[in-house]
């Protein structure tokens, strides 16, 4: 008899500083990639920022869960699309003690299917 999935995921990262100021070296398993401060902040800015790698992390989980839905919904489609456009206004924070995004829109194109299908499958990612 095989035990049940578990529904429990855990995942760990770890940032450490290098010797460029505002240059972070990342881990994930076994993959390592480089974050920079933004220039705003006296840092390099020359790779990609945190917010970008937050917003990333939101779209890429956007499309991926839009093919799984599509897979598991038995639903064909093609090629999924989605952007993320954030604005954080430093001037315009609804707390001052922390620094949030302002606006967030996510824009999604489902290739291969018709407009309704793919309807459906974006509200099936808002609801996860």
């Amino acid at each position: 008899m095989t035990s049940p999935p578990t529904t429990i995921r855990e995942y760990d990262v770890s940032a450490k500083t290098t010797d460029v100021f505002g240059r972070i070296l990342c881990q994930a398993r076994t993959h390592h990639f480089v974050v920079d401060g933004p220039v705003q902040n006296g840092c390099p800015g020359e790779e990609l920022t945190p917010p970008e790698v937050f917003l990333s992390s939101i779209a890429a989980c956007g499309a991926e869960l839009v093919q799984v839905i599509a897979r598991d919904t038995n639903v064909k489609i093609g090629p999924v699309n989605c952007s993320i456009h954030g604005i954080v206004d430093r001037a315009r924070q609804a707390r001052q003690d922390v620094t949030v995004f302002n606006s967030v829109q996510l824009t999604f194109t489902v290739h291969g299917t018709d407009g309704a299908s793919a309807a459906a499958l974006v509200e099936g990612f808002k609801r996860r």
